[in-house]
């Protein structure tokens, strides 16, 4: 199953479970970002800002390090409370091994705290990077980042029980709009995926096929 039917299936599950209110309000809320005239993210041709985070260990990871490794899958979500997250996360790694073996590697990187992103990274058996960017800072710097406006806050806290600023050990309501850049040793952005709708994401084979060109 693509990982596109992985998230229409995970998306009928969300209009099954989540309450009509809040279902409202989270499509509201993306209804504004895509008819906000906000181009979010890089493009390709760009150098990719440099960035040193943590992972889960508490070992710091810098971006430039790794690309004079090898080229790399980097991809930023919300967290392992969104499933749309998760499925994407599943997929990849279902696919590490290829990434792998045409020279890539895999990084991700969420806002979340460094102890749910190590829960997350046992309970999805994740074996790439998985860091934590507080208070989305990276995630700025790519151009992804945004503020939940109150409506939303009100909706997370109080339908969907979910307070970001206690699950991202931050004071700040932020969140950054789901993308995956495929970025070369050079640290030059050779292919991108951004949509402020964050039931959709980019195909792994896409990114399979993008390595091969490298």
């Amino acid at each position: 199953m693509s990982v596109k039917e992985q998230l229409e299936q995970t998306k009928a599950g969300f209009i099954a479970k989540v309450p009509a209110e809040a279902q409202a309000e989270i499509f509201r809320h993306i209804k504004e970002q895509q008819q906000s005239g906000i181009v979010f993210g890089l493009n390709e041709g760009d150098k990719a800002p440099n960035f040193t985070l943590t992972n889960p260990l508490g070992e710091q990871v810098t971006l430039y390090d790794e690309l004079g490794k090898s080229p790399v899958v980097l991809t930023f979500y919300r967290g392992s409370w969104c499933p749309f997250c998760n499925v994407q996360l599943r997929a990849y790694q279902q696919l590490l091994s290829e990434i792998q073996k045409h020279g890539g590697q895999l990084i991700a990187v969420s806002p979340q705290s460094p102890d749910n992103s190590l829960s997350q990274k046992e309970k999805e058996k994740l074996t790439f990077q998985v860091l934590s960017d507080p208070n989305g800072r990276v995630a700025d710097s790519y151009n992804i980042l945004f503020e939940l406006p109150d409506y939303l806050q009100n909706t997370f806290k109080n339908t969907l029980r979910r307070d970001l600023t206690e699950f991202n050990k931050t004071d700040s309501w932020v969140l950054p709009v789901p993308a995956t850049y495929i970025i070369d040793k050079e640290g030059i952005v050779r292919l991108v995926h951004v949509n402020p709708n964050f039931m959709k994401r980019m195909e792994p084979q896409e990114i399979i096929d993008q390595l091969k060109k490298l």
